[in-house]
């Protein structure tokens, strides 16, 4: 059995009607430097632009998506998501805040956000004890707050570790797309990535998301070993999933770069050299849509 041979993780959660709209897409890998922050916030932003509404979920602790939204809670001192999560908890009433969903989200751009914070670092800590399931915090935050009735897509981004916040996303979620670098670390990264998703369908408490797409992310075509590494990788994930479940390499441009540094999206830039990485950002937003196109 190859590395990434979990065929049963191929198929699609089953749908009823009457399960919100709304569906939870998380960018993930247990190895951090894979680019996941800029691939979910430009995912984000191609789905805003073919019109649907989109919330950003930031639930790494060290918040590089909130940074690109212009949100610092570390410096502002002020809430995150963290907080809502803690308060949508009756057992931990002793650690409320005062504050609701609807004051947090951040509402300034196309796409909305939720803020993370360094808090988030200790949620493990702060729901240890409690008698319901620890692994569904924020499966039950987002249906108490009827955040998949009011948005079409919300886009999470996954802290690089394999802790119980990435099994409360991957309990949450119904689709994840999954970015690497074409190296060996991020190769063991995947292998310990479907681990978890394996664990998450043998407990039971949820069904575990589709794999959307695997992202060869950051490629620098002009090392040789990059191009070895990553046709291995991806030579073992075709082999596992089919050539639909791999999307085209995102090589390391200078425009992924100067949009970030702006804290802009590739698409408020209007320049030729920006029109390829619109096309990809909007190809991955086409496979997020396709997924689920038959409930339409």
């Amino acid at each position: 059995m190859g590395l990434f041979n979990k065929p049963f993780l191929n198929n699609s959660k089953n749908q009823n009607n009457s399960k919100p709209k709304g569906k939870v897409i998380a960018f993930i890998n247990q190895k951090g430097g894979v680019g996941k922050t800029t691939m979910a916030f430009n995912t984000a932003y191609a789905l805003s632009e073919k019109g649907h509404k989109v919330l950003c979920l930031d639930l790494d602790p060290q918040a590089n998506l909130s940074l690109l939204f212009g949100v610092d809670t570390a410096e502002s001192g002020d809430y995150s998501i963290h907080h809502l999560l803690i308060n949508s908890v009756r057992e931990l009433r002793a650690l409320h805040v005062p504050l609701l969903c609807g004051e947090l989200i951040v509402k300034d751009q196309k796409v909305h956000l939720l803020p993370a914070g360094q808090e988030l670092s200790g949620f493990e800590l702060s729901v240890a004890g409690i008698n319901s399931p620890r692994q569904l915090v924020l499966k039950k935050f987002l249906e108490k707050n009827a955040l998949l009735e009011q948005y079409d897509y919300i886009v999470v981004d996954c802290p690089p570790t394999l802790g119980l916040l990435v099994v409360n996303i991957l309990c949450a979620s119904d689709g994840v797309m999954v970015p690497f670098r074409p190296d060996e670390f991020s190769r063991k990264g995947l292998g310990h990535f479907y681990e978890a998703l394996e664990d998450i369908g043998e407990m039971g408490v949820s069904d575990p998301p589709v794999v959307l797409a695997h992202i060869p992310n950051l490629v620098d075509a002009r090392r040789k070993q990059e191009a070895d590494d990553l046709a291995k990788i991806t030579g073992e994930l075709k082999e596992a999933f089919g050539n639909e479940k791999m999307v085209p390499p995102f090589f390391n441009r200078a425009q992924l770069v100067k949009g970030q540094a702006k804290k802009k999206s590739v698409f408020a830039f209007s320049g030729k050299d920006y029109k390829g990485l619109q096309e990809q950002f909007s190809q991955m937003a086409t496979i997020v849509e396709e997924e689920w196109s038959h409930e339409h």
